[in-house]
């Protein structure tokens, strides 16, 4: 992503940033800056028509540039696609004010953000998505006999980039049908890695697999190499790591990522930090549950007692349509921030934020147990509803005076 202008009030936090995707992963960062209302000004195509002198009417599409008022934001993880829904928010030559268009955001095309306030999760997503380079992608092929998926994990997706399916009959004596179709099936990650792999960019590339299939495939691909002279491959042999999954299907990523192995090669990469956090996290919950709390209300008690070390949230609950919502989110990570804790925002389409999101989207561990906490929630919780049910009372005895008047 490229930032190319900014204009930001230091007063209120309101102004315009315009940016500029270059690769599919800084769609998916517009798509976590983007809200209903926000005004989004870029070009676009869309259907003009004309009518003659006689009456008859002519169509063609025109490229022009238009401002829409944001209702609806849709992002496709599988085509990489951006849309935004809205209205047309500046007068138009073709386009009539209040006018409904649906624009999708192009890569290498300038646009332009404008908010009534740029809050600082926002602006952090902004440099983020400029800085790239401070992250290295990996690369994870996961398989089993006749399946596999490739991988690219960056620092806020997971893309699949490949799917391999091949049948493979059983072995039978005096037939190679079953050696051809494996040969056949491992040509086809062969060239699958070598079609998407950057091996400038990644750090590290993961062969995981139940069983010998990984090994298998790990000496088909070094003898193939130096049969083909691929020398890519033999240069970066080193990032090469096999580990185990129990299956070549995409959700197996998540066990990889459990391997403490796996995790000491890529120790240095956001998903690696993420990851073992969240592990820190869940182990917490088991060893010493006062230090480690999930949803808002706990977490906010615990933030008041500026105990927490690190804040756990996913990227879904900042785009929260709630106003409200979100500013309570935003507060809580700058004033965990100020208290000297860590913040880690988890994407939900890796798994480590889908993990989180099963436990309300937000968690905590916390510098020192506090044993009271759910005692003071639970007392809370309690009084609120000896307070509705006090209040119910009250309403239901004048209720009661004036069906006995009735007779009743």
């Amino acid at each position: 992503m490229k930032l190319t202008k900014k204009d930001i009030s230091a007063k209120d936090g309101s102004g315009t940033i315009s940016l500029r995707a270059d690769t599919p992963e800084d769609l998916w960062h517009c798509y976590n800056l983007l809200q209903q209302g926000d005004l989004v000004r870029c070009t676009t195509v869309r259907k003009i028509m004309k009518e003659s002198n006689t009456g008859s009417t002519s169509s063609n599409k025109m490229r022009m540039m238009l401002t829409i008022e944001v209702k609806k934001v849709d992002f496709d993880p599988d085509s990489m696609q951006l849309r935004l829904s809205g209205t047309n928010a500046e007068e138009s030559e073709y386009v009539r004010m209040g006018a409904h268009h649906t624009l999708t955001l192009e890569l290498g095309r300038v646009f332009t953000i404008e908010k009534l306030c740029w809050d600082q999760v926002f602006l952090d997503r902004v440099e983020e998505a400029c800085h790239p380079e401070r992250e290295a992608d990996i690369a994870a092929m996961v398989m089993q006999p006749g399946l596999a998926h490739l991988c690219v994990v960056t620092g806020s997706l997971t893309i699949t980039k490949a799917k391999i399916e091949q049948t493979i009959p059983k072995k039978r004596s005096g037939s190679t049908n079953h050696q051809k179709a494996v040969n056949k099936f491992f040509d086809a990650m062969y060239r699958a890695i070598l079609q998407h792999v950057d091996f400038v960019k990644v750090k590290c590339i993961l062969l995981a697999s139940a069983g010998y299939v990984k090994d298998d495939f790990y000496k088909y691909m070094l003898v193939e190499s130096a049969r083909r002279e691929d020398a890519v491959i033999g240069k970066n042999k080193s990032k090469f790591v096999l580990c185990k999954a129990s299956s070549g299907h995409k959700h197996a990523l998540e066990e990889v990522f459990s391997d403490p192995v796996v995790m000491t090669r890529i120790t240095e990469t956001k998903v690696a930090k993420e990851v073992d956090v969240l592990n820190k996290f869940m182990r917490m919950i088991d060893i010493c549950p006062e230090k480690a709390f999930y949803g808002f209300k706990h977490v906010a008690k615990a933030n008041e007692e500026l105990a927490i070390d690190s804040l756990l949230v996913t990227d879904e609950l900042f785009r929260s349509s709630d106003i409200k919502t979100r500013k309570a989110y935003v507060s809580l990570v700058e004033s965990v921030r100020k208290n000297g804790g860590q913040v880690f925002v988890l994407s939900s389409l890796h798994e480590s934020g889908k993990q989180l999101q099963q436990v309300s989207g937000i968690a905590a561990i916390l510098r020192y147990p506090l044993p009271d906490l759910d005692e003071e929630s639970e007392e809370e919780d309690g009084s609120e509803e000896e307070v509705e049910k006090t209040e119910a009372e009250l309403h239901a005895e004048p209720l009661a005076d004036d069906l006995a008047g009735m007779g009743f």
